[in-house]
């Protein structure tokens, strides 16, 4: 009989649903529209039989994006989504037993990741409210907690941090020898970023992602920002070719047109607003913290609400677990991706 690793073989995994491009996609927090077309175009245009035949460089993207963080490149490691970083990170600085800290519910791959590596991971609960204690985090950080995760805004609940909960966080991992990952997935969405800590502390690594907002995720581009001597060790644990030359090459050329951030976040706040204020006028309960999501109790049984939708081609999120399981989750587009979701949810949930 062959070996099989034994994290690996008692690693719970559940996989995305497959099939989903005839749908309007509001279920993983994508961009359901993606980039302008004509920006795309002309990205495309670019790649030659030549360019797909060459190994990735990613120097010249590097420098344009350390340039636009106000970093140096030596900050900065790409990998093939921020999943891959994830694992980097916890392979690199995670010792076999110990514990990882993360906040629950919250990105299902950091718990999948520890499941896989053989590590603890300690779930910090929300309260009913969807409130987190940032005191409950510190509480369960110790001598053998070498990782601690705060999503910013977090996944699947968009609450954020405060500078001085995050700061707190960050000098308690100091006194027990943890790293601080401050996962920045869907801090567009919101006014607040921690770059400024990889400058201030030693053991901060902040995680971004072009998936989100830049809408290309399916291209997979992660980047994780740190220290030199931090960043120096996670890139020797990737493989040598780590990130695609169309993923470098589309995420340079939206750089090159910083005017596309605030294009797409304008489209995706004018989509919040409509949704909000449509849902409050029918009376519903809503949860719009900040990510490109929001989260809705639905008059009639959730899931029997996702299969009406789905039967519309609509694709919304609901959970399981007692905490959630009374909500749906709904992805945020444009004013008019969001007149088609309301347009059969106000149908279909029992509206006159």
């Amino acid at each position: 009989m062959y070996y099989v690793n034994e994290h690996i073989k008692n690693c719970v995994r559940i996989f995305p649903e497959q099939g989903r491009r005839d749908y309007l996609r509001l279920d993983m927090n994508e961009n359901p529209e993606g980039l302008p077309k004509k920006f795309v175009e002309e990205v495309l245009s670019e790649i030659t039989p030549e360019y797909l035949a060459t190994y990735p460089e990613p120097d010249v993207f590097m420098k344009k994006y350390a340039d636009y963080l106000g970093v140096l490149p030596d900050n900065l490691c790409l990998t093939n989504g921020s999943v891959m970083a994830i694992r980097y990170i916890m392979e690199t600085f995670v010792e076999k037993g110990k514990k990882v800290v993360t906040v629950a519910p919250s990105f299902e791959m950091y718990w999948v990741t520890c499941a896989m590596l053989g590590l603890e991971h300690v779930g910090i609960d929300y309260d009913e409210n969807l409130n987190i204690k940032v005191s409950d985090i510190l509480d369960a950080m110790d001598a053998d907690t070498d990782l601690v995760v705060l999503l910013n805004p977090n996944n699947p609940i968009g609450n954020v941090y405060s500078q001085e909960e995050v700061r707190s966080v960050i000098e308690k991992a100091q006194q027990v020898g943890a790293i601080v990952l401050l996962d920045e997935a869907y801090h567009y969405f919101c006014p607040n970023t921690f770059l400024g800590f990889i400058g201030e502390y030693d053991n901060v690594i902040l995680l971004r992602t072009f998936s989100k907002l830049c809408s290309i995720a399916g291209l997979r581009l992660g980047i994780a920002v740190s220290n030199p001597e931090i960043i120096h060790y996670i890139r020797k644990s990737i493989p040598g070719f780590e990130v695609n030359t169309v993923a470098l090459l589309f995420a340079e050329r939206i750089v090159d047109h910083p005017e596309l951030f605030d294009e797409l976040t304008a489209i995706e706040q004018e989509g919040r607003s409509y949704t909000k204020e449509v849902l409050e006028q029918h009376g519903y309960c809503c949860d719009f913290q900040q990510g490109n999501f929001f989260f809705v109790i639905p008059k009639t049984d959730p899931f029997e609400l996702e299969k009406k939708m789905r039967e519309k081609k609509i694709l919304i999120k609901t959970f399981r677990k007692d905490l959630l399981k009374k909500y749906i989750r709904v992805s945020i587009g444009s004013k008019q991706v969001m007149q088609q979701f309301l347009d059969a949810f106000l149908e279909l949930d029992g509206n006159e």
